[in-house]
């Protein structure tokens, strides 16, 4: 879901196309390439068919969180319902300069509670590889259980679940 949220550092908002550079920044960074895969993103009009694709998916909703202050991008927060997945996903990832500074905590409790606030969704998982400890410390943080691993491809993969026992489901 595309919401507009203020934290007390943080704007987020729905990803558009002017956030091009950020968005080969991010997918170019060290932590992306080697935890999510190369995107093969190189230059503006890359970008921008990356996120024409985003938004042209009604099951996919990438929020950018910047910083309120400069009004620089740092981060996304994606929700994304996957055609082989029951549940939808919750996923995020920050540029590697604004780490360890709480910021990807403070855009995902405050974006997943909004979600959550809505009743809609019974269950949000997410999904991600065993040496991703980064995102497994933030998926525990955010009341998120580890559910399993599934082979998929040739990964395996770990997965994590939120019930939300108000929803209508």
């Amino acid at each position: 879901m595309y919401i507009n949220i203020e934290t007390e550092r943080l704007i987020i908002r729905p990803i558009n196309l002017k956030d091009t550079e950020f968005i080969i920044d991010l997918v170019n960074s060290e932590g992306w390439l080697k935890f999510i895969g190369n995107r093969n993103i190189s230059d503006i009009n890359d970008a921008k068919k990356y996120i024409r694709k985003i938004l042209d998916n009604n099951n996919f909703y990438y929020n950018v969180f910047e910083l309120k202050e400069s009004r620089k991008p740092i981060g996304i927060v994606t929700f994304m319902k996957r055609e082989d997945e029951q549940y939808p996903d919750i996923g995020f990832a920050l540029l590697p300069e604004f780490e360890k500074k709480g910021f990807t905590i403070e855009a995902s409790k405050t974006y997943l509670e909004k979600i959550k606030n809505l009743n809609k969704y019974e269950n949000i998982i997410a999904i991600t590889i065993s040496d991703n400890q980064k995102s497994i410390n933030l998926l525990l943080k955010l009341g998120l259980k580890y559910t399993g691993k599934y082979e998929k491809d040739e990964d395996t993969l770990y997965y994590y679940s939120l019930k939300n026992e108000k929803a209508k489901g």
